[in-house]
């Protein structure tokens, strides 16, 4: 398809989320913050009148005591507990139905994710397949899920996803390897607990991950081209609590102070991206997760300065402004060069933190399909310059071992 048909395709498509979202049903959230949050969580669970809770989360989280940990209010007040830990990273339709059969068994009357994105993500699916016998299958898109689903808690162990605050999940196809993405007002979590005691064991490759997940959030959501809401008060937020907290995390992870920092900026990023939707870094590593499993975080952490400077150009004012944001350079040096230093400033971030340039896993035979799933799903988002072929072949190449 010729560019100019794409870019006239784009606008419209976009202008027909601005208009989908004008009339959507708000939701209601609320957020517990600080040492001792998920105490306060949990209390509030109970004053919902919830009795029958089923807690998602996975193995590992599990079997380190984290989730007991994140439970205590609960158990403590003697409330039916079911506890599904079989989510993996990457969590695909089968484990949704695994979690859903656990709340039917149980009757359970909420649900409550404990973990990183996958958890998060999951539970709000399962909380959905609770509440209608309907495939998930069928939900796959922007504003397909519509129905009233069972009231979703989040406690999320990792900063990154942020979707403690979004309205969206991604769910593998495993027969396919696509991930998909599954949005509707009704999955953004009522409450949720951003609490630092969680966070102090997390290795140092997931804190940079994650980390860098959180901040490919709050860099696309900013130099989107869709304006609204408080998109960019929460990117600037999320994207200068990232600068100034993850290198700190990273090499301390028992640094409070640092811990909470990325808590939140992880958190503003979320809030961001549940106004406007993810970018370009996106639509690329979703295809990396999918197809080689490699872990979310990662996949935007290899793709995202290349995107940078794929649409330095259109977003060039954007990626100026964020420079003088977290201090990589004064606003008397001019748009162009504040820009090259941004994205300079990302790449230097992304080292400190261990991130390679590149991955082995990644290979020349995938290209045309990853490019091609990779086009179409980027032609969903407010990016201010679409994907073609070329350019995607060569960020593979560059980001490829």
């Amino acid at each position: 398809m010729p560019m100019f048909v794409r870019k006239i395709l784009h606008k419209f498509f976009i202008l027909l989320a601005k208009v989908m979202v004008t009339f959507a049903p708000g939701a209601r959230h609320v957020v517990f913050a600080g040492s001792g949050s998920a105490r306060q969580l949990c209390e509030h669970v109970l004053r919902s009148g919830a009795t029958r809770v089923l807690v998602v989360t996975d193995k590992p989280l599990r079997e380190l005591g984290i989730v007991d940990q994140a439970t205590a209010a609960l158990r403590e007040a003697d409330i039916d507990l079911a506890i599904y830990d079989g989510v993996l990273p990457d969590p695909t339709f089968e484990i949704v139905a695994e979690g859903v059969a656990v709340g039917k068994q149980q009757g359970s009357d909420a649900v409550f994710a404990i973990g990183g994105g996958s958890a998060i993500d999951a539970a709000k699916i399962i909380s959905a397949g609770l509440t209608s016998d309907e495939s998930p299958k069928n939900w796959v898109g922007f504003g397909k899920l519509k129905h009233e689903v069972m009231p979703i808690y989040a406690i999320p162990t990792t900063s990154g996803t942020g979707s403690e605050a979004t309205m969206g999940a991604v769910i593998k196809d495993a027969a396919t390897s696509e991930k998909h993405v599954l949005s509707g007002a009704t999955l953004l979590p009522r409450a949720a607990a951003l609490d630092a005691d969680l966070l102090t064991g997390l290795p140092p490759h997931i804190t940079a991950a994650t980390g860098m997940d959180a901040l490919t959030h709050g860099i696309e959501a900013y130099i989107g081209i869709w304006e609204r809401g408080s998109r960019k008060d929460d990117s600037r937020v999320a994207v200068k609590l990232i600068f100034e907290h993850l290198g700190n995390a990273y090499h301390d992870g028992a640094d409070r102070n640092a811990r909470d920092g990325m808590a939140m900026g992880a958190y503003y990023a979320g809030l961001a991206i549940n106004q406007v939707n993810v970018g370009n870094v996106h639509a690329i590593a979703h295809q990396l997760g999918g197809k080689y499993g490699i872990p979310h975080g990662l996949a935007n952490s290899l793709v995202l300065p290349h995107i940078l400077e794929f649409c330095r150009d259109e977003a060039k004012t954007q990626l100026a402004e964020l420079a003088v944001l977290v201090g990589a350079g004064a606003e008397s040096e001019g748009e162009s060069a504040l820009a090259d230093k941004f994205i300079q400033a990302v790449r230097d971030l992304r080292t400190e933190v261990g991130i390679p340039d590149q991955s082995d896993l990644i290979k020349h035979e995938d290209f045309e399909d990853i490019a091609t799933l990779a086009i179409k799903e980027g032609g969903a988002y407010p990016v201010p310059r679409l994907l073609d072929r070329d350019s995607v072949m060569v960020i593979l190449n560059k980001i490829s071992g």
